[in-house]
């Protein structure tokens, strides 16, 4: 017996006439018609029509509250997620990140239906916990929610403690909560939510009594606070790259800087295959965590997937913290590294400042074939702007700046970089003849719109991109997440020097494959570039 690959299975005749069957169903409108409208969608009229939309939302570049709560649940030792919610957003948050990761993404749900939609989530939530305990031995269950619980208005925290008070999970145990709403925020709010909420349960409540601070969360088992450890805490921020994390961790070994990182997903979405299956691969491991708040200081990769969780360290556990821009690029890179030795005492050794070296050899390299080129982008503020300084430092032009889940202190701080470079210094939001222009909460129909009218010569952006490659024939650079449609991507750094490294590989190369499609008949199609 033959097995046909999908893609001749569907040329045969017998589908051809089946798919030409449904359309009667699937496509009301002619042939004609349909292709007089797209094109018509390409022009200046349709742009503007497009922007003017407030209550659609067409393809945008952010997935839900409780995806990010997950993903940072994910990143500590013997952690359940519970989600109080439906069993289908369950299952496609799960499923999101296991075809992102390739990996299996353990979580459970409180399963709610129309009745718990009535009468509220409580015995399910009773339920869900004893079974989560019972089955699956956690030592923490970090408990996120869904739009429905959110609208019927469940209490967490009360339900949690009557949950212990009926012995259906120990007294002792720790279920921190994070209220994730799906209809508000984005995954690096959930993201942002969730470590608050751990890092709360984590924290005595005597050290909670100041103005701002967070209240009743279930904390037994709380480090008081003590001596400072001389550690620093790296929070990495809804980072999708579990070679991001495993770059950070070594940079700072080779410095000699003793580190704990909060929410560490490297293995948790990165494990071995040996052969037996781990629930709770890698993750921080709690007894750290819990000690944390006696750190020397904090610093968070990415800014805005960590605004509440930066202002409890700050006033809540009183040490310093401190939001460095995402280090991709050099630049960035440099800042990163300046900052741990100066919080540390430690000097950057020799062995990384080969490492820049040869990242800063790999730019001047690959330069010619970057410089000049206009860029779209699309993605989570923190990466549009690690990516926009990276691109001006090739001599790249970022032209299109779109970010889903952006606000007026992204854009504020996307034009501060833009104009800090001759690449982007003509980006200036009240001049509509600049060269760049950013776009906080707009999404990917319509940076569509923009291509057509304004095109560049590369886009970056996640998996969903591939659509605007089909439609405009930009060469597309996958950075960001989800990646579904290529492998391991997220297995290298795209920080750090090494970061350095992989992105200009990715990004010369993508200009270099195009140029041989294009010169394949011609006098051009060189073995040598």
């Amino acid at each position: 017996m033959k097995v046909t690959d999908h893609n001749e299975l569907f040329k045969g005749q017998d589908y051809l006439r089946q798919f030409e069957a449904k359309r009667e169903f699937e496509l009301p409108c002619s042939t004609q018609e349909i292709s007089s409208m797209m094109e018509y969608s390409k022009g200046k009229e349709y742009m503007e029509k497009n922007f003017a939309r407030s209550a659609l939302t067409i393809n945008p570049a952010k997935a839900c509250q409780p995806l990010g709560a997950m993903l940072c649940a994910c990143g500590f030792e013997n952690t359940m997620n519970f989600v109080q919610g439906s069993q289908g957003c369950v299952a496609y948050f799960r499923s999101h990140l296991s075809r992102h990761f390739k990996e299996p993404v353990a979580a459970v749900s409180s399963s709610m239906t129309e009745d718990a939609a009535v009468f509220g989530g409580l015995n399910n939530m009773l339920e869900g916990l004893e079974n989560t305990y019972s089955l699956y031995k956690p030592a923490m269950i970090a408990m996120s929610t869904t739009c429905m619980a959110e609208v019927i208005g469940d209490d967490l925290n009360a339900y949690i403690k009557q949950a212990k008070e009926k012995g259906c999970i120990p007294q002792d145990m720790l279920v921190p909560f994070a209220h994730t709403p799906s209809f508000v925020g984005s995954h690096i709010t959930g993201y942002d939510n969730m470590l608050k909420g751990i890092l709360s349960a984590m924290t005595p409540e005597k050290n909670q009594e100041r103005p701002g601070a967070a209240k009743n969360q279930e904390r037994p088992g709380a480090v008081k606070k003590a001596q400072p450890t001389g550690k620093i805490n790296i929070i990495p921020g809804f980072d999708t790259y579990t070679g991001n994390i495993r770059e950070v961790k070594r940079l700072l070994s080779l410095m000699g800087v003793s580190h704990t990182v909060l929410a560490d997903t490297s293995d948790a979405m990165d494990s071995p295959n040996t052969g037996k299956y781990m629930l709770y691969p890698g993750g921080t491991p709690l007894e750290e965590a819990k000690a944390a708040i006696n750190a020397k200081a904090t610093i968070s990769l990415q800014k805005f997937a960590t605004v509440k969780t930066g202002e409890f360290i700050r006033e809540v556990w009183g040490h310093d913290f401190n939001a460095l821009p995402t280090p991709i690029g050099i630049r960035r890179t440099d800042e990163f590294l300046d900052a741990i030795s100066a919080l540390s005492g430690r000097a950057i050794p020799a062995a990384i400042e080969d490492e820049r070296g040869r990242a800063v050899d790999a730019m001047i390299d690959s330069h010619p074939y970057i410089h000049g080129k206009r860029f779209a982008m699309v993605g989570d503020p923190d990466l549009m702007l690690g990516l926009i300084s990276f691109v001006m430092e090739m001599g790249g032009e970022p032209v299109h700046v779109v970010s889903t889940n952006g606000d007026k202190h992204f854009e504020a701080d996307a034009y501060e970089l833009l104009a800090s470079s001759p690449y982007g210094a003509n980006a200036k939001p009240s001049d509509c003849k600049e060269r760049s222009r950013v776009y906080p909460g707009k999404d990917m129909w319509h940076l569509r719109s923009l291509m057509f009218n304004d095109p560049v010569d590369l886009l970056i952006g996640n998996s969903y991109t591939k659509f605007l490659w089909r439609d405009t024939g930009t060469p597309l650079i996958r950075i960001g997440f989800p990646l579904f449609d290529r492998h391991h991507l997220h297995r290298y750094p795209i920080i750090g020097y090494k970061g350095v490294i992989n992105l200009v590989t990715w990004m010369v190369n993508t200009v270099l494959e195009e140029m041989d499609r294009k010169s394949i008949n011609g006098p051009n199609f060189d073995v040598i570039r």
